[in-house]
């Protein structure tokens, strides 16, 4: 008997304002205004998407003390938006990226509880944490959280706000208007939580999820990210877009699940990916180089290495060499409120200089090489093969798919390449489910906490 084919998720992002995103080109439309995610939200459902996602920063970076263009995160309230697009859209998923350091369990179980119900159970939360002090200036707490701490509160983070989801039952609410009994029971909704980070207890005002519980999302590469993932979350972002290294990944994460005493297909490998169509192969990876390097500007290149390097390093050519000096990592940051995501920054200097040597390229030329995010490039057809072949290859159970282009870029996605993997069967023509969890294909979350009946 043959194995049922695997159907393809898709998620939808809205890229935020950065060198990834033109915002300069003439058909690209604001970052703030409403429009913009209605536009790509309608977009992703017209194309059977499972979700539209919505990442978050928490201040505004800088360089050398000031806020530069290629970089900047400027955007509203993340529950603001995603429930503005409850009410504009019937069946896609609304993933929120919300900061579990700084912001408490219960504003948190509230907030994502109260889009749940209003969307009818389509909410999910990307479980994030930061330890990040120049971001942390922008809270009371500032930059109080160790390292070492990050993933401790937001364990009992994600603890505290299960418990108060499930403080409620599925049947707790009567609303029996002949007997005018309205809850099954007196107590529903308490809570009593101790633990090293909070110390709270009182009654939850959001009755149960309409799909048991918001679906929960998160992001980890380090052996404590995979398994604080892999224990927690109903999906993972994946860093890998190229096999065999995403099937490493998508088995490591599947087998931590497993020894959490979960099932592995209850947890859900999803890389993001942008993509570029052409008529032809070559048209396409014409185009590719073309939007590559209008994204990759000589000031864009420089800045990216000033994260590196930790130097100001705008007296460099862009058009000339990989700079001589060495990196600073004991200096102050140059730019904050960016992570720095290299192990070594003399290791990475290394090789940067070593591709820009071989290649004979410039300081721009090897940015545009090295900093590459990994796109799918090629005809429709082409690109759905690829995206079909990833995840049947257990590569990963979909993508979260977005654009250069803001709001517009998805169209073409949809209109060209969604069709054909619907015609390959592996994506659904029509939604089945009502919530997000019937869209992932995941089980509904029984009570942790079980209730005797009122007598």
């Amino acid at each position: 008997m043959s194995t049922p084919k695997k159907q393809v998720i898709l998620g939808a992002y809205l890229g935020g304002v950065n060198h990834h995103t033109a915002w300069w080109d003439p058909r690209a439309g604001s970052q703030i205004e409403f429009d913009s995610f209605e536009h790509t939200a309608r977009t992703a459902e017209r194309g059977k998407f499972d979700f539209f996602f919505l990442a978050e920063g928490l201040a505004l970076r800088e360089r050398a003390g000031q806020i530069f263009d290629q970089d900047i995160i400027g955007r509203p309230d993340t529950f603001t938006v995603l429930a503005s697009l409850a009410a504009v859209t019937d069946h896609l998923g609304l993933a929120g990226t919300i900061n579990a350091t700084f912001n408490e369990p219960y504003e948190l179980a509230r907030q994502f509880a109260s889009l749940d119900q209003l969307s009818g159970g389509r909410a999910a939360w990307n479980v994030v944490t930061s330890f990040d002090a120049f971001t942390g200036q922008n809270f009371r707490r500032g930059g109080f959280l160790d390292h070492s701490q990050r993933y401790e509160r937001a364990e009992e983070t994600l603890e505290v706000v299960r418990q108060l989801w499930d403080s409620w039952r599925g049947d707790d609410v009567v609303a029996d208007k002949e007997n005018g009994r309205f809850l099954r029971r007196p107590d529903a909704g308490t809570f009593d939580f101790h633990g090293s980070q909070f110390d709270i207890r009182g009654r939850f005002t959001v009755p149960r999820s309409p799909q048991g519980r918001p679906v929960l999302l998160q992001a980890g590469v380090s052996p404590q990210g995979r398994d604080f993932a892999a224990g927690n979350a109903d999906a993972i972002f994946s860093p890998y877009g190229k096999l065999p290294e995403a099937a490493e990944f998508y088995r490591d994460i599947k087998a931590r699940a497993v020894s959490f005493g979960r099932n592995a297909d209850d947890i859900k490998i999803l890389p993001s990916a942008s993509f570029v169509l052409g008529d032809t192969e070559a048209e396409a990876w014409e185009k590719y180089h073309e939007v590559r390097n209008q994204q990759v500007t000589g000031q864009t290149a420089l800045i990216l290495l000033e994260q590196i390097w930790n130097r100001d390093l705008s007296t460099f050519d862009p058009d000339g060499p990989i700079p001589d000096i060495d990196p600073d990592p004991d200096a102050p940051p140059i730019i904050q409120g960016r992570a720095f995501t290299y192990q070594d920054r003399f290791e990475t200097v290394a090789t940067l200089r070593a591709v820009s040597e071989a290649k004979k390229l410039t300081l721009r030329e090897t940015v545009i090489d090295q900093f590459e995010r990994g796109p799918i490039v090629g005809t429709a057809a082409q690109v759905a093969e690829k995206i079909d072949a990833f995840v049947q290859n257990d590569g990963s159970d979909g993508f979260i798919i977005g654009s250069h282009l803001v709001p517009s870029g998805l169209d073409e996605f949809v209109d060209h390449v969604v069709p054909l993997l619907q015609d390959r069967g592996a994506l659904r023509t029509e939604y089945t489910g009502t919530t997000l969890r019937d869209n992932l294909g995941l089980p509904v979350p029984h009570d942790r906490i079980s209730y005797p009946d009122p007598v």
